[in-house]
């Protein structure tokens, strides 16, 4: 069999290795494995530059990312978010961690985002903050999102972890809440094997984010010359990445806009090849709203049933493409079904889970490896 067309892998340069030895191999009276050493700081200033973003936190993972925003909002028992189903476990076991309990919202039929137009019948006198997921690297409506936010004095809380470079109305995903959360993880555009960053928008929230993220202590003021100690002045935990990990991701993060042009080649190719099996009706193409701007995480199409969708998952795996479904609604999950969720609560959710295959896609990806996907799922159709 010919090597295995996998779902997903990051992109290496030769500076990724090169970056890692200069970290490893400094002088000693400048070596800094530990975190914020050289290379996080050169990957916050590209960050905050690059997406005109106010303040960036490199974290361990985005879930710690998520876990410092819900610190930061001061949520407790009793407290509520509002959240789609349509996603990965940590947006929400962050806030239950505090207490706070999720509300599921159902997703639009485009963009399988958050249904912003079923928010506010969603809200009550406990809710803190809205969580608006940028799936697949493509955007909430979030001028409607933020309008909502501001009307019922919520916060709202970008989690934008597919979704880094990504831009609505040209403003950068993860840049337009509250706060706002990265990904780094080796399946992301750009990735360090595990990381993460919190982008701070609100102000408000400067001062005690360093803190929480340095163990509870003013760490950060003393490296600045603030003070002339540091000591225990808050709750907190040790969120920061080694700088061995901010060396990888700063080789990645300087080729942004070239990962970003392959993704999306690779993308466009599938959209122009598939594209008369979606007039045909036989599958269903991603939507990008015309104000948003992909960073092309995801490819993905969406069969008519759930077992059309797994027959052709198990066809492609057994040619060694992996394609593969995502989300399993966290409504109807375990621990969902404890929330007091049940099959029938979120109907486009349970849908479209059922029905989404996600296609290979990375910039390491050649036209001769995605012709065989492609001509893989034109030949199921003939059949």
């Amino acid at each position: 069999m010919a090597q295995p067309i996998v779902l997903t892998k990051p992109s290496l340069s030769s500076k990724e290795k090169k970056y890692l030895l200069q970290a490893l191999e400094a002088p000693l009276q400048h070596r800094h494995w530990a975190g914020d050493g050289p290379f996080t700081r050169k990957c916050t200033a590209l960050l905050e530059k690059r997406l005109d973003a106010n303040k960036v936190l490199l974290t361990t993972s985005a879930t710690h990312a998520l876990d410092l925003a819900a610190l930061l909002l001061n949520l407790g028992v009793g407290d509520e978010v509002i959240v789609p189903s349509f996603a990965f476990s940590s947006t929400v076991n962050c806030f239950m961690l505090t207490g706070a309990k999720p509300v599921f919202v159902d997703i639009r039929e485009d963009t399988l985002n958050i249904d912003e137009a079923l928010i506010e019948e969603n809200i009550t006198r406990r809710t803190r903050a809205i969580i608006p997921i940028h799936y697949a690297g493509v955007s909430c409506n979030m001028k409607r999102i933020n309008a909502i936010a501001k009307a019922h004095k919520l916060m709202v809380v970008e989690d934008a972890a597919q979704a880094v470079n990504a831009r609505y109305q040209d403003r950068f995903l993860g840049t337009i809440g509250d706060l706002g959360i990265y990904s780094f993880h080796e399946s992301k555009n750009y990735s360090c094997g595990e990381g993460g960053a919190l982008v701070i928008n609100n102000r408000r929230f400067e001062e005690r984010a360093e803190i929480l993220r340095e163990k509870g202590t003013n760490r950060s003021k003393y490296f600045r010359g603030e003070v002339n100690k540091y000591t225990w002045v808050d709750i907190g935990s040790s969120y920061l990445p080694s700088d061995l990990l901010a060396a990888i991701l700063y080789a990645q993060l300087e080729r942004l806009s070239a990962i970003q042009r392959r993704r999306k080649f690779l993308y466009r190719r599938y959209e122009q090849n598939l594209s008369m099996l979606a007039q045909g009706g036989k599958l269903r193409l991603p939507t990008i709203p015309p104000d948003c701007q992909s960073n092309y995480h995801i490819f993905y199409i969406l069969l008519s049933t759930e077992k059309v969708r797994n027959n052709l998952m198990n066809i492609l795996k057994s040619q060694g493409i992996l394609a593969v479904f995502h989300y399993i609604p966290l409504h109807l999950s375990p621990m969902g079904i404890k929330l007091g969720y049940q099959k029938g609560d979120l109907r486009r959710t349970e849908e479209f889970s059922g029905r989404l295959l996600r296609l290979p896609l990375y910039p390491d990806l050649t036209t001769k490896q995605q012709d065989l996907v492609i001509r893989s799922i034109q030949r199921f159709f003939r059949q």
